[in-house]
């Protein structure tokens, strides 16, 4: 079937978007009972009372218009299937227009104002998706008796509760719903994060165990973030013992702490984050949202006078908080106030603070807008579409930063000062909606379980269970079915009383029911003092592994120098842990850390997280391979399915220089194909390690430095460099460079373009990581001296698209009048051209 352009070339489908129209044009009218498929999004449009002369139209799509009303007239579409009435401003649907639209099956509302549904929705007998994400709704008992609907998106609204009805087992098809970003309490966002099957079992267990026996709970999981020595762990410590501790530098926090304490019938889950740099590592893995982020500041040794002092003890932690948790609530809390000079000097820095996160957090919405401006600016702003879509998510993202409380964690008269301070806030609904939590009786009792098993040590101290084994030890004790103690199980993951990762097919089977052990696994090689530890192991740790003082000498210069860490080193450091904590059984360590023939839980999990990546230093599968180098060339990783696994872990955080990188790609050129992806407010620290981690395991020949990786596919090269505030880059925008060298031939372009895209795709998809995280794509002009850019439109469907080409017109002009090719700046094939004959 043809798509034309709106001139009538075709009356059945009409494809309209981006003319800036305020009304259709009278052509459109004149086929009007012709018109099957209609698309006329991103115009202009307020009124549609045209609408109901389509009385055969299928599809209608009126997204990104400026839409108030949802028309009345839309009830003589009787065909209509497929409506996208989405990033409009509609606050009200009249009643009477959905019993009409009977074949109507697939629905998009998200991004309105829509306080309230239509009592008649429920009506639509065909519906079968619906999205009303990014609305005002404060219910959904509209939906309910929707026979046929399998898709629900109810994303950041304002719904407290869900209707039980709308999930009864019998009466729902429900296969897929999400509802993140929502104060919901029954049943908590935790329990919906498990899907239609957790959310139907809440609602079972809530109906079997009767309304008497519901407990309504209120659990923070709360954080604690800062530089290091700022005083997170005295803090810490102190809110749990209630009057002021005192933490010597030796027993500052490695990796993370965790510990629980009750406030005012609250219960806290402390998460205390090591505040030096090599534990940033791990930090992504627990850092959660939904959660209170205490922010230890400093105020003793912060200096007004000098920038770099607010960027590394508050500026550096507010903007990583809201790239990974956009939504939270952070508490800057001031430390060490007795040893500043007086009051005033605390009040004075208070004040500095406070003006400049509120400064921080004006200027990232007005850099949004100014985006957003931009784009809708373009000639055509369809073709940026997805990346509007984007800017108005993260508009919609409020990150909440109280005034900041100085204490004395000396005086006890402050610890309690702050403890009222939490309380009242975790209280005040309007600043922390999600504490409130309500629950089957049934959920307390699987957990209490759990900490008996552990009590009468029919569970290991250690904390490691096989889920078989705790799945039947459950249901021996408790009068439940398996899959409510599977859903049970997957909600204490998500607040963090359990671990459990299902998703990671190697680790399903295990269950870590002490955290903090797991914790303490991952701080025997993720710490700031590993080369310390290493060269202090003795030679009869040495020798239980068989190994020699030369054989610690290498492991040492290969971490020094290569960022790589041998397997064998890995066993004995986490040998040793295991012993300091009386665990030394060596059934565990080799489940831990695995064996010469077996990978072991550990690397699993690093692995997994993106942390390293697996490196061989020589394999009996491959006598002729050499040891491993970010800078050998025909270095290949074998496949570690099988054979011999005694290898290494490459953790690219740990590389000190690009000699090896820089040395394989040589000097940049201005013909170089050369694509710069910017990041606002800045790249999240550890994001370019993990892009490596993610693209190495697409290309196995590879070379790896600080901040450079270069890829090898064929005899094609393909640069990653880091541009940011740490390196050259200091007073520029914070970007990732991909760059490889200009084609020779027509045909090697789409292989080049490819292999960015490639990358870029991998980019994209870590970017989800990190929700409060903003983006966009240059190609600079090739001209020396020239400092113009071309934008990028939408790219993401390119490498599954029968359409290869970002941009049809064969050349392109910057701003300052330079011509290019257009192959040399975006993703296109000069072939397409040549059998056009252009």
């Amino acid at each position: 079937m043809s798509r034309p352009n709106g001139t009538g070339q075709s009356q059945k489908d009409w494809d309209l978007p981006g003319r800036k129209l305020k009304s259709v044009p009278q052509i459109l009218l004149d086929h009007a009972d012709e018109v099957r498929r209609l698309d006329l999004q991103r115009n202009k449009l307020r009124q549609l009372n045209w609408i109901s002369n389509l009385v055969n139209l299928r599809e209608l799509n009126l997204s990104r218009n400026e839409l108030v009303d949802f028309p009345l007239e839309m009830r003589f579409l009787k065909h209509l299937e497929r409506l996208y009435m989405n990033q409009n401003n509609i606050k009200v649907i009249p009643e009477d227009i959905f019993p009409h639209l009977g074949k109507l099956s697939f629905l998009k509302l998200s991004t309105n104002r829509l306080a309230k549904l239509p009592v008649d929705l429920s009506q639509c007998h065909s519906l079968s998706y619906l999205n009303l994400s990014h609305n005002c709704l404060k219910d959904l008992q509209a939906l309910v008796g929707l026979p046929k609907l399998k898709e629900l998106f109810v994303e950041r609204n304002s719904l407290t509760e869900l209707p039980a009805q709308l999930f009864q087992k019998g009466n729902s098809e429900l296969t897929l719903f999400k509802a993140a970003g929502n104060p919901l309490s029954t049943p908590p966002e935790e329990v919906c994060d498990g899907g239609v099957r957790d959310i139907q079992s809440y609602f079972a267990m809530m109906e079997e165990e009767g309304t008497d026996t519901h407990t309504t709970a209120r659990t923070v999981k709360t954080m604690f973030l800062g530089s290091s020595m700022a005083g997170k762990s005295t803090l810490c410590r102190s809110l749990k013992q209630g009057g002021a501790v005192r933490v010597d530098e030796e027993d500052r926090t490695e990796g993370i702490e965790i510990s629980e304490m009750d406030m005012e019938g609250i219960r806290f889950l402390f998460w205390d984050f090591a505040g030096q740099e090599e534990y940033y590592l791990t930090h992504h893995v627990f850092i959660t949202p939904r959660a209170l982020v205490i922010l230890a500041v400093d105020l003793a040794s912060y200096n007004m006078e000098d920038p770099q002092s607010y960027k590394e003890k508050v500026c550096f932690w507010i903007n990583n908080i809201q790239l990974r948790v956009p939504a939270s609530v952070v508490l800057l809390v001031g430390t060490h106030c007795d040893q500043c000079q007086d009051q005033d000097e605390v009040m004075e820095k208070k004040r500095h603070i406070e003006e400049n996160v509120r400064v921080m957090l004006k200027e990232r919405k007005e850099v949004l807008q100014l985006q957003q401006k931009n784009l809708k600016g373009n000639t055509d702003p369809s073709l940026f579409s997805e990346q509007m879509s984007e800017l108005d998510r993260l508009m919609e993202y409020h990150l909440q930063v109280l005034e900041l409380v100085p204490i004395d964690c000396t005086m006890y008269e402050d610890i309690v000062k702050l403890k009222e301070h939490i309380v009242r806030h975790i209280l005040t609904k309007d600043t922390f909606p999600c504490a409130e939590r309500t629950l089957p009786k049934s959920y307390e009792k699987v957990e209490l379980a759990i900490r008996d098993l552990v009590e009468q040590n029919q569970i290991p101290q250690h904390g490691i269970v096989s889920f078989d084994d705790l799945l039947s030890d459950l249901l021996l004790h408790l009068e439940l079915g398996e899959e409510n103690v599977h859903s049970i199980l997957r909600y204490l993951h998500r607040i963090g009383i359990i671990v459990w990762y299902e998703e990671i097919p190697a680790l399903k089977d295990r269950v870590f029911v002490q955290p903090s052990f797991l914790i303490s696994l991952f701080k025997t090689i993720v710490r700031h003092d590993l080369v310390k530890q290493m060269e202090a192991i003795p030679r009869d740790e040495l020798r239980q592994e068989g190994n020699l003082l030369v054989h610690r000498g290498t492991w040492v210069d290969d971490f020094k120098e290569k960022g790589t860490l041998h397997n064998a080193a890995t066993r004995i450091l986490v040998r040793r842990e295991l012993r300091r904590l009386r665990m030394d059984d060596e059934d565990l360590v080799e489940e831990v850390v695995g064996s010469k023939t077996k990978e072991g839980m550990l690397l699993s999990l690093l692995q997994h997280f993106e942390v390293c990546l697996p490196a061989k230093v020589g394999s009996p599968l491959n006598p002729a391979a050499p040891e491993f180098k970010p800078g050998e060339k025909q270095w290949k990783s074998s496949n570690l399915a099988s054979g011999h696994l005694d290898g290494a872990c490459l953790f690219p955080s740990y590389l000190q220089d690009n000699r090896m990188v820089v040395k394989m790609w040589g000097e940049d050129k201005l013909d170089d194909i050369n694509v710069c992806v910017y990041f606002l407010p800045e790249i999240p620290h550890g994001f370019f390690h993990r892009l490596i981690i993610k693209t190495c395991s697409l290309y196995p020949i590879h070379w790896i430095g600080k901040d450079h990786c270069l890829l090898s596919s064929g005899d094609k090269l393909v640069l990653m460099r880091e541009n940011n505030k740490d390196g050259d880059n200091k007073d520029g925008d914070q970007h990732i460079q991909i760059r490889c060298k200009r084609p020779k031939t027509s045909e090697e372009f789409r292989r080049s373009w490819d292999l960015f895209l490639s990358v870029m795709t991998k980019l994209a998809v870590l970017s989800r990581q990190w929700p409060g995280l903003s983006q966009h794509v240059h190609t600079p002009c090739k001209e020396k001296g020239c400092t113009a850019y071309f934008v990028w439109r939408d790219w993401q469907d390119l490498p599954n698209s029968d359409i290869y080409d970002l941009v049809q017109e064969e050349k392109q002009l910057c701003r300052n009048g330079h011509t290019r090719r257009t192959e040399l700046l975006f993703p296109k094939d000069p072939v397409v051209n040549k059998s056009k004959g252009q």
